[in-house]
């Protein structure tokens, strides 16, 4: 965390983390759609360049938001995983999630996922904890 801040806002200091297009779609994946591995993240649809998807996880491991590691069984490729600092995020991923869903007549949200969600909230992010067993 060697950013300055500008003010100590709590918007202006998650800005200073999130403020930009591509961090959250990572946290998107990693939290909400269980990727772990580089690969998987360039594979996702919004096609982030190799370049910028580096430096994001080496933000996001910087802020303490990711570890990474080495696979248990070997292996060349990194595993990154949520900390605990990172799936407090969980609840504000969802309500930006909620929120697009609504407004967004062309949304790629699945109903049935959505539906879960607005039904019990507190139930899909431990189910999403579970998961990390952080």
């Amino acid at each position: 965390m060697k950013r300055g801040c500008r003010s100590h806002c709590p918007i202006a200091f998650a800005l200073e983390i999130f403020g930009d297009r591509w961090t959250l779609l990572v946290l998107r994946d990693l939290l909400l759609r269980a990727k772990s591995r580089y690969k998987e993240f360039l594979a996702s649809e919004e096609g982030i360049a190799t370049n910028v998807l580096a430096e994001r996880l080496r933000r996001l491991e910087e802020e303490r938001l990711v570890t990474k590691s080495r696979p248990s069984g070997g292996g060349r490729q990194f595993v990154y995983r949520p900390t605990a600092r990172a799936l407090d995020l969980l609840p504000v991923l969802l309500e930006i999630s909620c929120w697009s869903a609504k407004y967004d007549p062309l949304t790629a949200a699945p109903p049935a996922v959505m539906r879960r969600i607005r039904k019990n909230r507190g139930s899909f992010i431990r189910q999403i904890r579970q998961q990390f067993a952080v």
